[in-house]
């Protein structure tokens, strides 16, 4: 198996991007995977999480070749990773020579073999950060909240995917839309569901049987700076991301 670069993408805000990057990436290391994260977002959410050290070398720094990829990434107890900087929210206006599409993409070469799987965490822009990440990766996963403004959204990504995969990534794949914060016994999340479904189809690609239901303990583990899986271990965030990253392998089965 070559190595899988997944970019989590949607422009909008509050759809658990981070989060779910976070479960990927710890549930596939929990498995035996060896994964590197990359922290995209000049919120920093994930770097955050993973309790790195957010003064060093960063993806900013790696992006403007300003440092190597292999210098960049932080071994921490929740895993690599080579984090975000504020600095990242002005890269439209950093990142405007020819080929600036592909800066990630060149840099990450040098460790890409050393992973089985490297996780892109985006911003909720679809500036040249997310072409970027979608230049990169072997596959996006989209996540949206069960509401109409997220298929809005989705929407939107569509013609940005089909332009990146017109002139930068030809084998660009949408994975699959992931539902979260969802609740099973709101009629307006089963309709939405219904409706994302069509929207999926729209995308050539399929909406994750699994749905990631609203808990509280997603937040919780995020302010202690754990997994869901080791924080909340029974918990359903924990059990549906588990589901989600069965799904994900059972595609490369």
């Amino acid at each position: 198996m070559g190595t899988k670069v997944i970019a989590i993408v949607n422009q909008k805000g509050g759809v658990g991007k981070s989060t779910t990057a976070f479960a990927i990436g710890a549930g596939l290391t929990l498995k035996g995977y060896k994964v590197l994260f990359v922290d995209l977002d000049a919120q920093g959410n994930l770097t955050y999480t993973l309790g790195a050290d957010d003064t060093g070398i960063n993806s900013f720094d790696v992006l403007t070749g300003g440092a190597t990829a292999k210098d960049a990434i932080q071994k921490t107890g929740q895993g690599e990773i080579i984090i975000s900087s504020p600095i990242l929210a002005g890269a439209d206006m950093t990142l405007t020579a020819p080929g600036k599409e592909y800066h990630l993409k060149e840099a990450l070469e040098v460790v890409r073999r050393d992973y089985d799987y490297i996780v892109l965490d985006t911003p909720p822009a679809l500036g040249i950060l997310a072409i970027n990440a979608l230049t990169t990766c072997t596959g996006v996963i989209i996540p949206a909240q069960a509401d109409i403004y997220s298929l809005q959204g989705i929407s939107q990504l569509y013609n940005t995917l089909q332009t990146v995969k017109r002139h930068c990534n030809p084998s660009l794949r949408v994975m699959g839309i992931l539902l979260t914060r969802y609740n099973g016994r709101a009629i307006i999340s089963r309709d939405i569901a219904e409706m994302t479904e069509e929207t999926a189809k729209h995308l050539q690609t399929k909406l994750y049987k699994t749905k990631i239901r609203e808990t509280t303990a997603i937040k919780e583990a995020q302010a202690r700076r754990q997994s869901i899986f080791t924080y909340a271990p029974r918990s359903n965030a924990s059990a549906d991301y588990k589901a989600f990253i069965d799904e994900i392998l059972g595609e490369e089965e």
